[in-house]
C-alpha cells in the first residue's frame, strides 16, 4: 500500500500512554548522544529531546515525505535523510533508538552489525522495539513493509552475533496480542481504527502495562522490548 506509512502514523498519532511506556522502560538508557533511527515525522522525537539526560539528538529517515513533515515539525532538529549507513565517517553514539524499524529491513543482521560498531567506541546501548510472534503476522503487516515479526529466541541469536550483549528482552502487551490477532489475523482488517485506539491507549493500556512493569513480564506479547550493549569495541564504519 502506497500510504501505509501515513495511515501507520496517522493511526497511532494519540497513542500517548503507549508512547511513554516506551520512555519508561528505555529511559535510563537513553543519555548523552542519542542516534533515533527510523524517525518517521517525529512522534517519538519530542520525547526524545525532552529527556534530560539527552545531550543531543540525531534523526535519520529514508523517506523524503516523511522527513519533509519531520523537518516541518521540529526545524531546529538534526536529521539526515538516508539511514545509518549515511552517517559520517566516524560516527559514534552513546544510544541508539529504534522503534518498529528493524522488522522493515531485509538484512536485519547487517543492520544490527552497523549499530554495535556505531556504539562500539561508547560501549552504547540499542532500545530496540520489534513487532513479535510470526504467528500473528498479517496482512497489514505486509502492507506497511514488514518482512517479520521477531522471537525471543531469534534476538537472542542475531543480537550476540551481531555484537551484542543483551542487558534485557521481554515481551510487551499481551493484550495487543490478541486484539492484533482478532483484527488483523482472524477478521483480516487493513486499517487501524483511531476511536477503538484511543479507547485502548486510554482505558486498557495503561492497567495492561502496569502489570507488565510492576508485577510480572508476560510470557508472550504483541512486541519486544530490547536493551542489548555493544561489545564491538571497533570504530565505527
Amino acid at each position: 500500500m502506497e500510504n501505509a506509512p501515513n495511515f501507520e502514523f496517522d493511526a497511532l498519532k494519540d497513542a500517548r500512554r503507549y508512547r511513554a511506556a516506551l520512555f519508561q522502560e528505555f529511559g535510563a538508557h537513553l543519555r548523552g548522544e542519542v542516534l533515533e533511527v527510523g524517525a518517521g515525522i517525529g512522534q517519538m522525537t519530542r520525547h526524545l529531546l525532552a529527556l534530560p539526560a539527552v545531550r543531543r539528538t540525531t534523526a535519520v529517515e529514508p523517506d523524503p515525505a516523511l522527513c519533509a513533515v519531520h523537518r516541518a515539525e521540529f526545524p531546529k532538529h538534526e536529521l539526515i535523510q538516508g539511514t545509518a549507513a549515511d552517517l559520517p565517517p566516524g560516527t559514534a553514539w552513546d544510544a541508539i533508538f529504534s522503534v518498529n524499524v528493524l522488522e522493515h529491513i531485509e538484512d536485519d543482521e547487517g543492520e544490527l552489525r552497523r549499530y554495535a560498531g556505531l556504539l562500539g567506541p561508547r560501549s552504547g546501548c540499542i532500545c530496540l522495539f520489534v513487532p513479535a510472534r510470526p504467528e500473528i503476522y498479517a496482512p497489514i503487516d505486509k502492507d506497511f513493509g514488514h518482512y517479520r515479526r521477531y522471537t525471543k529466541p531469534e534476538l537472542r541469536r542475531k543480537l550476540p552475533a551481531a555484537g551484542f550483549e543483551i542487558l534485557r528482552l521481554d515481551y510487551f502487551n499481551w493484550v495487543g496480542y490478541f486484539a492484533w490477532w482478532a483484527n488483523f489475523c482472524l477478521l483480516k482488517k487493513r486499517c487501524f481504527e483511531p476511536a477503538k485506539l484511543r479507547f485502548y491507549d486510554r482505558v486498557i493500556f495503561p492497567v495492561v502495562h502496569g502489570m507488565e512493569s510492576r508485577i510480572l513480564r508476560p510470557p508472550f506479547g504483541q512486541s519486544l522490548i530490547t536493551v542489548a550493549r555493544s561489545r564491538a569495541g571497533k570504530q565505527a564504519p
